[in-house]
């Protein structure tokens, strides 16, 4: 209910969340612990998305209709990904962004719940920023019984959370404030109160489907797919490896929260996601199946055909409560310094997307996120590392120069190492790299040996530049060997003949070969080159 009222949906549709959803889920789910409902990110991002589309108070009805319609796109595009196994997708989203993104998310959340804290009339603004500034500016209009009742409610969750975190904190603080509320009648005195609940299951009902609406949705759609499976999949993973009685498999997972969110959405649910706080409670108190949930929904149930009446007195102060005390963590400090010390880039990532989460909304904030990822990872694909192999003395290793600067380093042949694919981002480099090093050499060397363990791949752009550079060598008397080639490398440059045009002869499995070669010339040539004719065209293995 506290999540329904986060999106400023009417409560009882957080208790049909709950219902439809969480047995569906039961039935396809391969993780035994995990439990589905309402999750707080993907609320205020399905909320900023649709409010922009309905006002929830001026046009009610339509704005549940959206949000309902939203959970059958998302569990439809779910499942439709889960058939054609393309659960990958979601690792598109990096974790600076997601870190980035739930830390926005959550301050979000707090300042969105000033207005049932505080017990001050906020207007709806579109930022977060706006809330706030309003807050500020009308903080002498405080509700103080409202404000004490949420605050002893934060401080009572936290402490009993901290004595047993399998005891039912937020339930029993409610129970107990809304008996406070009734008695004192504290809803005559201006707290805010739950009112009527419509008693009963939801009945059947098919979405109001419209073209403009789908398209309308589509950023809500996509940002509530992604981010809900992500923190499903997180979840799932990580009971897995705590208790290790059972396996997730990724595909099924996406299309059980996708099949849920459809059946669901029939039955007037909006779209539930794995929980990490209602997970952890289920693990801790002892659920070891899918039948904890299945038993879940059956009290939900109960209590919509039989008690809707008493939450009649609930404080909205105390779901206000609930809704600060479970986004507090999300707010991830801890892993921004971090961040910071491992790698600077992906700090960057992670506060554009907070940043641009905060000013822009969550959805804008996901997708300056992960454009901002790709931009620093083509940047780094266009730039990969390189490094002139030396001999470190006594042995058969070739490392960087820069790392053992006392190391050998020959003037008969230099030898370069590439630490990426050869593609058309990266060619110019890759060619400016290796003539900037012959450039370095006083006197050429006789050869040059193109270490390429770490290449994975090359295009026909990145070909061409070998090409070029094969004729160029030859024209300034250099010989190009090539070294360390893996299997399907080394078919590419068959197929496309540059194996023939630049000679067997030139490739060799190690860079100690390639240096024997240079070093020994024609009496290691001729053993060498029957040796590799005969692994070339008559060994499988040696290909593959």
């Amino acid at each position: 209910m506290a999540y329904a009222l986060l999106m400023e949906m009417p409560p009882i549709y957080g208790l049909y969340a709950c219902l439809i959803p969480l047995m569906i889920y039961a039935i396809f789910g391969t993780s035994q612990q995990l439990s589905i409902g309402p999750v707080a990110v993907t609320m205020i991002i399905m909320m900023g998305g649709i409010s922009t589309l309905a006002d929830p108070i001026v046009e009610t009805q339509k704005y549940i209709n959206l949000v309902v319609l939203c959970g059958l796109l998302v569990g439809i595009l779910q499942v439709l990904m889960s058939i054609l196994r393309m659960g990958f997708l979601v690792n598109f989203i990096s974790q600076p962004v997601i870190t980035g993104l739930i830390s926005a998310a959550a301050i979000i959340i707090i300042v969105s719940q000033f207005k049932e804290a505080f017990g001050i009339a906020i207007p709806r603004f579109k930022y977060a920023h706006q809330s706030l500034v309003y807050t500020l500016r009308h903080i002498g209009e405080v509700h103080w019984i409202t404000f004490g009742i949420c605050i002893s409610a934060i401080a009572a969750m936290m402490g009993l959370k901290k004595w047993k975190r399998s005891f039912p904190g937020p339930l029993f603080i409610l129970i107990i404030t809304t008996i406070i509320t009734y008695i004192f009648e504290l809803h005559t005195k201006g707290v805010a109160v739950i009112k009527e609940v419509p008693s009963g299951i939801p009945s059947f009902q098919i979405p109001e489907i419209t073209y403009d609406a789908m398209v309308s949705l589509f950023p809500s759609v996509m940002a509530v797919t992604f981010i809900g499976y992500v923190g499903s999949i997180g979840i799932a993973k990580s009971l897995e490896m705590k208790n290790r009685d059972h396996e997730v498999a990724p595909n099924q997972e996406l299309f059980a929260l996708g099949i849920s969110k459809i059946i669901g959405s029939f039955f007037q649910a909006i779209p539930s996601s794995g929980s990490y706080s209602r997970s952890a409670i289920n693990d801790e108190a002892g659920g070891k199946t899918t039948i904890a949930s299945v038993i879940t929904a059956g009290v939900i149930m109960i209590s919509l055909l039989f008690f809707t009446s008493l939450f009649y007195y609930i404080p909205k102060a105390v779901l206000a409560a609930t809704i600060l005390v479970s986004v507090f963590g999300l707010i991830n400090i801890k892993e921004a310094k971090y961040l910071l010390s491992l790698r600077r880039r992906d700090f960057i990532v992670m506060l554009v997307t907070f940043i641009g989460a905060l000013i822009f909304g969550v959805e804008l904030g996901i997708l300056i996120g992960v454009i901002l990822s790709f931009i620093f990872l083509q940047y780094q694909s266009a730039r990969p590392h390189i490094a002139e192999l030396v001999n470190i003395p006594d042995t058969e290793y070739y490392r960087n120069i820069n790392r053992f600067p006392k190391a050998i380093q020959s003037e008969k042949y230099l030898i370069i190492r590439f630490d990426d694919q050869i593609y058309f981002g990266n060619t110019s480099y890759f060619k400016e790299s290796l003539l900037g090093y012959l450039e370095t050499r006083a006197v050429p060397p006789q050869f040059l040996i193109l270490d390429t363990t770490n290449v994975h791949d090359i295009d026909s752009t990145g070909l061409h530049v070998l090409e070029d550079l094969h004729q160029y060598l030859e024209e300034g008397g250099v010989q190009f060997l090539i070294t360390g080639t893996i299997g399907p490398v080394r078919d590419f440059l068959q197929r496309s003949g540059f194996t023939k045009k630049l000679g067997i002869q030139h490739y060799f499995m190690t860079i100690t070969d390639a240096v024997a070669y240079a070093d020994e010339g024609t009496n290691y040539k001729k053993k060498f080159i029957k040796k590799t004719a005969l692994q070339y065209n008559k060994s499988r293995s040696f290909l593959d």
